[in-house]
């Protein structure tokens, strides 16, 4: 009976990797197809000759690398800034009094309720004001305020770890900035991880900010692949080069997650004491 259920969960299992796994299959494959197969009627569910070549293309039809760049010097900064103010944050939450505390952590959890729709044009027009369209700016102050989710993380994995270890620093002179940098931040390390892959993903793939906010030249590689790949006279898409390079696209991420996959494991607030 037990071997069944086990069989039977393992089934279940495989069945619903293979569903969320299928899109990026398809576009796998899509990627290695000559472009005039993308509207062959019946689909081509194999390309009939596999064009290895359409990746060596994506990367030189337009300033591919370039726009990468540009992506990872915003995703670089804005995962940096917003996890240390994130755990500096949360940190107070978590470890030092003040009145009206928990009032202003609802607050700030409700914020999460918050379409980023709403917020769309008035975050335009401040940065208008500010000066700082086309720039790299309106990811660093964003990264400077933390964010809810993030600061919800680094507070519950904070208010975990024992009293000892902060009264212990207290009567050696430690102030909490001090112990903080000292004691908490180093044994975060899961909550860094989570932190830092999913502010890098965040920003990665975000569309909707660098095309309201940068120009061509300076945006990400997000708009750069979803625009760039057409032809020049009917400004129709290409849609094998757009899949290849979608595919590369991919590739820092899933570099990143596996550098930082034992961040997901779930471990005591007091890991590395011993």
């Amino acid at each position: 009976m037990i071997l069944a259920r086990r069989t039977g969960l393992y089934l279940v299992l495989i069945a619903l990797v293979a569903l969320f796994a299928s899109p990026f299959g398809w576009l796998v494959i899509t990627a290695f197809k000559d472009n005039s197969e993308m509207a062959a009627y019946p689909v081509h569910w194999l390309p009939e000759k596999w064009q290895f070549g359409n990746f060596a293309k994506a990367l030189t039809f337009f300033n591919y690398l370039g726009y990468a760049r540009n992506s990872l010097i915003i995703a670089g900064i804005y995962s940096v800034l917003i996890t240390l103010s994130s755990a500096w944050a949360g940190f107070g939450f978590a470890r030092m009094a003040a009145r009206g505390k928990r009032l202003v952590f609802g607050v700030l959890l409700s914020t999460m309720m918050m379409p980023a729709m709403i917020t769309l044009i008035p975050t335009y027009i401040i940065f208008a004001r500010l000066g700082m369209i086309d720039t790299y700016w309106p990811w660093v102050l964003w990264g400077l305020a933390g964010a809810p989710y993030l600061i919800f993380l680094f507070r519950q994995f904070f208010a975990n770890m024992p009293r000892e270890l902060e009264e212990a620093a207290i009567v050696d002179g430690c102030g909490y900035g001090r112990i903080f940098w000292r004691i908490f931040l180093p044994q975060s390390w899961p909550v860094l991880a989570t932190s830092m892959l999913l502010s890098f993903t965040w920003v990665w793939g975000d569309y909707i900010a660098p095309s309201l906010l940068l120009s061509t030249d300076h945006t990400t590689l997000a708009v750069a692949v979803a625009t760039q790949y057409v032809n020049e006279g009917n400004q129709t898409p290409i849609n094998n080069l757009m899949a290849a390079g979608s595919v590369l696209y991919i590739l820092p991420v899933l570099l990143l997650f596996f550098v930082l996959q034992r961040g997901f494991v779930t471990g005591v607030s007091t890991s590395g004491l011993k």
